[in-house]
């Protein structure tokens, strides 16, 4: 890690610890050691941060949305984190490329499959993408939830310290079975499973559009 990242890691680290009541102990359950692929529902723009700190010292590399780089601070940010940046809307086989090689260092991939920030802090649909990411690679995968960051500043503005809460779901591998028929809808379908997982890992007034129990299959999932 370099000295930038290090110093933007203690001054966010510090920021947290100071002005927020953090639930992390969850995080005990992610090995120290990747490959694994840790998917985050959206409701902010400071869970990124947060995770990112909080996950130390395990070696984590998140995909960000390519307007990040546009901005001095924030492209200044996204360097030391050697973030992955990924066009929305579109197959980016750049992006893919990179986040294959994350995996094969034995890194930690950060994906938030929802592909945008959820307004109401409530579950949005699953990209169809996000099957790309993790079906048959025999690779672990890992619900990492969290809720608390959507209100920090305006609890903060209040005077009040934020409860954030961070929750790590049940493991699992993504396998296409045998009478794969492949297309869109099946990646959605696999999709909608993963993000089923996520929303078991929330408390049920944020699952949103997978509050539904019917919608928690595992036809393509094998818990490890």
């Amino acid at each position: 890690m370099g000295l930038r990242a290090t110093l933007i890691n203690a001054s966010l680290d510090f920021l947290f610890r100071t002005f927020c009541r953090i639930d992390d102990s969850d995080l005990k359950k992610l090995p120290l050691q990747g490959p694994a692929i840790l998917l985050s529902n959206h409701t902010s723009n400071l869970e990124g941060p947060l995770f990112y700190v909080r996950l130390r010292p395990r070696p984590t590399i998140a995909l960000a949305k390519a307007e990040l780089w546009k901005v001095f601070a924030t492209r200044m940010i996204m360097e030391a984190w050697s973030a992955i940046p990924v066009r929305r809307g579109r197959l980016d086989r750049q992006a893919l490329g990179r986040c294959q090689r994350v995996l094969e260092r034995g890194e930690f991939l950060c994906l938030a499959p929802e592909g945008r920030r959820s307004k109401d802090g409530t579950l949005l649909r699953g990209q169809p993408g996000t099957a790309w990411f993790a079906a048959d690679k025999n690779i672990p995968v890992y619900p990492m939830v969290q809720w608390g960051c959507r209100t920090i500043l305006k609890e903060l503005a209040h005077l009040r310290r934020p409860h954030i809460v961070i929750r790590v779901g049940r493991p699992f591998v993504v396998a296409t079975p045998e009478e794969h028929v492949g297309g869109r809808d099946q990646l959605q379908a696999m999709a909608d499973e993963i993000m089923g997982q996520v929303a078991l890992a929330l408390p049920e007034e944020y699952r949103g559009y997978y509050r539904d129990p019917a919608l928690h299959t595992t036809n393509f999932l094998k818990f490890v």
